[in-house]
């Protein structure tokens, strides 16, 4: 049995400061998220459809 791990990358937009986001969206079903300073503390957990549409919000434009 294989045992999947996540695979966990930053945002090429990521400051140098650790300031930052990790996301690991390799796994079946699940896209999970972490602070990069405090990589054994909580994570969020988000449906793949939930992720896309958060993402798809940060990516629109705002009204002013």
């Amino acid at each position: 049995m294989t045992i999947a791990v996540p695979l966990w990358r930053k945002s090429t937009r990521s400051d140098n400061d650790g300031n930052c986001v990790e996301v690991a969206d390799n796994l079946p079903g699940v896209v999970l998220v972490r602070d990069s300073k405090d990589r054994s503390g909580p994570t969020l957990r988000f449906t793949p459809t939930a992720w896309r549409s958060f993402l798809a919000l940060t990516r629109a434009p705002h009204a002013d």
